[in-house]
């Protein structure tokens, strides 16, 4: 009886190891097998800059890292910042993979002029322009304001000193004639520039940004808002002083304006640091430019693979966006 007892208790001890053996064993089957590919709790975590939150960097940030969350092994987390250039530095610090950026501003990170003078950063490289970010000189019809000439003597926002949105200002003052001296400079973000606006504390301001821009069009729910329009011969001076401008217009309706605003335009684009994975930048551009009937904000639709390499100046491609774009047949 005793030797039947424990022959019991033996196989029963055997068939216990077997089973967790069986349990142990095809989990990590599992884990190594797929290399985290199919495996949600595996997905790299990355940061994406964006900008403030009454601009157009933060909404549509927000839908591009839903569509790359949900289509690649990478968690995407956007965050609010200063925009362009605080972006660029951020990337370069490390603090951050993958940010919002003016082509122009990102060419003089790369080139190390303007606010990277003499201090290039060559951590970034680029997945591909997105849309055109239109610089908006805003105003109200009470203002009186009529041109950009007429900034002389008000108080005006130009953005944070060194930002993207401070050099186009600086850029389109110089080009008629004016410079920072001759204006009441505020730098402002955009909600405080538009808030400024409505309050009566300030006049006008510069915004370079998709349009309609969430500030802006908040601005115009109260108020009669006027884009102040600028000259063709102006246009063509600066676009051949700075060719990285490129003609725009605003067309009517937007804001309630009454009529089409002839302005200029620079491009968005989505920069990332070259430590990134080549694969995974692959599945992340391809992500974007083949899921962009899901982006509802309205610059979805001028999000192209077509166009993406517009604009891009002197900026490399991140191999993995590179390969891409010769799978597609793309090129400058």
């Amino acid at each position: 009886m005793g030797k039947v007892r424990s022959s019991f208790l033996v196989v029963i001890m055997l068939a216990l190891t077997m089973i967790i053996a069986a349990c142990g064993g095809g989990g990590s089957e599992d884990v190594s097998g797929d290399n985290g590919e199919n495996n949600g709790g595996d997905k790299q975590n990355l940061s994406l800059l964006t900008g403030g939150t009454g601009g157009t960097y933060y909404p549509l940030g927000g839908q591009i890292g839903k569509i790359i969350t949900d289509n690649t092994d990478a968690n995407i987390t956007p965050q609010t910042s200063g925009a362009s250039a605080e972006n660029m530095e951020t990337l370069r610090a490390g603090e951050a993979e993958i940010a919002f950026s003016q082509t122009d501003i990102a060419a003089y990170a790369i080139e190390g002029k303007e606010m990277f003078e003499g201090k290039p950063i060559d951590n970034i490289q680029a997945i591909g322009s997105i849309y055109p970010e239109t610089v908006q000189l805003v105003t109200t019809k009470k203002s009186g304001i009529k041109s950009v000439e007429d900034l002389k003597g008000k108080s005006v926002s130009v953005g944070a000193p060194g930002s993207g949105v401070y050099i186009n200002a600086m850029q389109l003052l110089e080009i008629h004639g004016l410079t920072s001296d001759d204006i009441k400079a505020q730098n402002l973000s955009f909600d405080e520039s538009t808030d400024g606006i409505q309050s009566g504390n300030i006049d006008a301001a510069f915004v370079t940004a998709g349009t309609p821009t969430g500030a802006v069009e908040a601005l115009s729910a109260q108020n009669d808002v006027v884009i102040i329009p600028f000259a063709d011969d102006k246009i063509q001076s600066l676009i051949e002083k700075y060719p990285y401008y490129a003609k725009d217009k605003i067309p009517s309706g937007t804001y309630g304006i009454e009529s089409d605003v002839n302005t200029v335009a620079v491009k968005a684009m989505l920069v990332v640091t070259k430590e990134l994975d080549e694969n995974l930048v692959y599945e992340m551009t391809k992500a974007l430019y083949e899921n962009t009937d899901k982006i509802t904000h309205a610059k979805g639709k001028f999000i192209t693979a077509e166009t993406a390499l517009e604009g891009l100046g002197n900026m490399e491609l991140h191999p993995g966006a590179a390969k891409y774009f010769e799978e597609k047949g793309i090129t400058e």
